[in-house]
């Protein structure tokens, strides 16, 4: 469900929560012994080094490596990966390989959403430092906040895409903030204003 603030000025939804997990493991993990105990996984090695392994509840997919190590992606909420890692740790425990102790870190959390005002491009790659539009090659605009650290995809729309961020609270502090900045930089176009911009095609890949 979008977040909105107070004023419901803009919105935004976290859409894919990317978490790495480290393990102790007495030796490097069979990972076919793990493929041949369940018919839902993911392995060939001949094209991907690491087992694919899919949870219904909560939703995700984590890609375990023969080293202990784990890439946890597609959780909406930070708060799953443990309940993730603890199903995975324990299908994998039933093989009758020794794995304990999973250390998870959050590394990015991906959210879109809508500044609810159309943005002038070509004016923002002016004047928004740490900016990159280069519309022949990518429809959007690249921002990249120094603090707090994350980076923006904009488009003409004023739909975005906020990725880097590696808390909720700083999400939506970033998205905030953007908010201010374009209009602070008079950038933001409100309904009935007129200004050039490029047609933009609308992201799938989140």
């Amino acid at each position: 469900m979008a977040k909105k603030n107070n004023d419901a000025k803009f919105s935004y939804k976290i859409e894919n929560v990317v978490a790495t997990v480290t393990v102790k493991i007495s030796e490097k993990m069979d990972l076919n012994v793990i493929a041949r105990k369940y018919a839902d996984v993911e392995y060939n090695p001949e094209r991907f080094p690491g087992l694919v392994m899919r949870i219904v509840d909560p939703k995700a997919t984590i890609l375990v490596f023969s080293t202990g190590k784990m890439v946890v992606t597609g959780m909406r909420k930070a708060e799953e990966a443990e309940a993730v890692v603890d199903d995975v740790i324990k299908r994998i425990q039933k093989c009758k390989i020794d794995i304990s102790d999973p250390q998870i870190t959050i590394q990015n959390i991906v959210a879109s959403g809508d500044l609810n005002c159309m943005i002038d491009l070509n004016m923002a790659a002016v004047v928004m430092e740490f900016s990159m539009y280069e519309p022949e090659v990518f429809p959007g605009l690249i921002y990249r906040m120094q603090d707090p650290k994350s980076v923006f995809l904009i488009f003409s729309t004023g739909r975005i895409v906020c990725t880097g961020a590696k808390t909720k609270e700083l999400v939506a502090e970033a998205v905030e903030k953007l908010y201010h900045t374009v209009r602070e930089y008079d950038v933001a176009r409100e309904p009935g204003d007129t200004f050039d911009f490029e047609d933009e095609e609308e992201m799938t890949f989140l």
